[in-house]
């Protein structure tokens, strides 16, 4: 069984061999360690190794582990994401717990979480997610509303509109994959043609990030392949 070191070691240097390829730095793209579903010690291990930046989806699990870390010596400096779809009745427990949420996907959650920010914090860091697949159970924009929403969720109070995030079909080849990836590419650069300065395209998970990162992601967001399979049996 792999240790967290070597998993870490692992992801870092499919990142760096992917920005490699792709003639970027590889300081051009962040490492987010989903650890949805694992304990509180998982999230400590990697710690400890120097990651700082994590993803969670379910809002009771997330905030169970953020409370039991928080007075932990390695982790005062973690940043929290969260990752999962956002429900209207969870804005405000999501607004105080985290610094990014990467799946804003209609403006109304947007204008929740602008309201409900304590003033105390720093502006919360969003994304907006894309339904690039155009599945019909997918959440996410469509591409064709982007710029409106984006243009209105810009001039939101208390937030502060960094970018883009989708999650493509897992099914699908690796040319539609590209697809997906350079769709949601062309949507930040149109927008920041419009005059907004976004600088997260959160792209990529543990078996395509290396396809993410030849299409521009800056933020691939990776679970398995850093902790292992996942047990959701007592969801």
């Amino acid at each position: 069984m792999m240790s967290s070191a070597q998993r870490l070691s692992d992801i870092q240097l499919r990142i760096r061999k992917a920005c490699e390829m792709a003639n970027r730095p590889v300081e051009s793209v962040s490492l987010l360690a989903v650890s949805k579903t694992f304990p509180a010690e998982a999230v400590l291990d990697l710690a400890r190794l120097g990651q700082t930046a994590f993803g969670e989806n379910y809002l009771q699990e997330a905030e169970d582990k953020i409370t039991q870390l928080a007075d932990t010596p390695e982790c005062p400096t973690l940043t929290w994401h969260f990752i999962g779809p956002v429900q209207s009745n969870k804005t405000k427990s999501i607004a105080s717990m985290f610094a990014w949420v990467h799946s804003v996907d209609r403006l109304k959650i947007a204008q929740r979480l602008s309201s409900q920010r304590p003033a105390e914090l720093a502006p919360l860091n969003i994304l907006l997610q894309v339904n690039t697949s155009g599945e019909a159970s997918k959440s996410g924009l469509n591409p064709a509303e982007v710029e409106e929403v984006a243009s209105t969720v810009a001039k939101l109070p208390n937030l502060n509109l960094r970018g883009l995030m989708t999650i493509p079909n897992p099914d699908h080849g690796e040319e539609d994959l590209q697809r997906e990836f350079l769709m949601c590419k062309s949507l930040m650069d149109k927008l920041n043609q419009t005059g907004l300065h976004l600088d997260t395209l959160s792209m990529g998970m543990s078996q395509d990030l290396e396809t993410a990162i030849a299409c521009g992601s800056t933020c691939v967001r990776v679970g398995t392949a850093l902790f292992g399979k996942r047990d959701y049996s007592n969801r």
